[in-house]
């Protein structure tokens, strides 16, 4: 069933759409930017703007930051609410639920689609940024980090990282957004198995998304700001400190985790006893 999920999942053509989408805003920026050949001041703009004109292998970094906020969630909540409700309105689900296979594995199929989606996808957004960073900006690896190696970046806190280093915090990164997308994930799916309406789904996991985007910017909301979904996302960015930052990123990791057993068992127990129709 992962298979059919995921064969699925390829054969669609929003689903590239919207991988084109994310990779086009970045390239779009860098275009600008190499254009203009001047960054916005440090503080404006994204963060790692202000240091990928003078090198390039930081402008992934500077993608993960355009395309969080806002892009990247829409696309996921547009897929995520697809999952079970785009099934149900196109009349499928039930003809799904006759094979032998049982609505937990259906469910389980289905967030494993949604996890190689949002992992497919980032991953595609950090390598095209990474080519055209490089083509625009080139790199700036002429500083010499620690045993000799030659620095490919600079960190946030101003000291030199190797290639390897570098590397390895972008890994970092990415697993960290990919985890905070699939928390977001399993709310729209939660969502998604209460209606029929794709497009109801999506709109309900935008309106979480913007909640807690408002919410964030409210000094009164102090008290529920650690639990918002959206609080620790742009934690990753501490990968880029030397040393690491570990408080928000663990934080933001057990956050996230919970939202994902919260609301996946959310959405197996309604739709373990839901009654399918369509």
């Amino acid at each position: 069933m992962i298979g059919v999920e995921l064969r699925k999942l390829v054969l669609r053509p929003r689903v590239w759409v919207s991988v084109l989408l994310l990779c086009l805003l970045p390239a779009i920026v860098g275009v600008f930017l190499a254009t203009a050949d001047f960054a916005p001041p440090p503080g404006q703009g994204g963060a790692f703007l202000s240091a990928v004109v003078s090198d390039g292998s930081l402008f992934p970094a500077a993608a993960l930051a355009l395309v969080l906020p806002l892009f990247l969630p829409i696309a996921v909540a547009v897929v995520a609410g697809d999952s079970v409700a785009g099934e149900a309105a196109g009349g499928t689900l039930r003809y799904l639920l006759v094979r032998p296979s049982g609505r937990t594995r259906l469910l389980m199929a289905k967030l494993v689609a949604l996890a190689v989606y949002v992992t497919g996808a980032i991953v595609i957004v950090v390598l095209t940024s990474l080519v055209i960073g490089v083509i625009l900006f080139g790199t700036g690896g002429q500083a010499v980090g620690p045993g000799g190696q030659t620095a490919a970046a600079v960190s946030l806190s101003g000291s030199s990282l190797t290639s390897s280093g570098l590397g390895l915090r972008l890994l970092g990164a990415v697993a960290y957004v990919v985890l905070s997308m699939l928390g977001f994930a399993a709310i729209t799916m939660f969502l998604s198995t209460l209606t029929d309406s794709a497009l109801g789904a999506a709109l309900g996991g935008l309106a979480v998304l913007i909640t807690s985007s408002v919410l964030e910017t409210l000094d009164a909301a102090a008290p529920v700001k650690p639990y918002l979904p959206t609080h620790y996302w742009l934690s990753w960015i501490d990968f880029f400190r030397d040393p690491v930052l570990w408080r928000n990123i663990d934080h933001g990791l057990l956050l996230q985790a919970g939202y994902i057993v919260v609301f996946f068992g959310a959405a197996w127990a309604n739709f373990a006893t839901k009654d399918v129709t369509s």
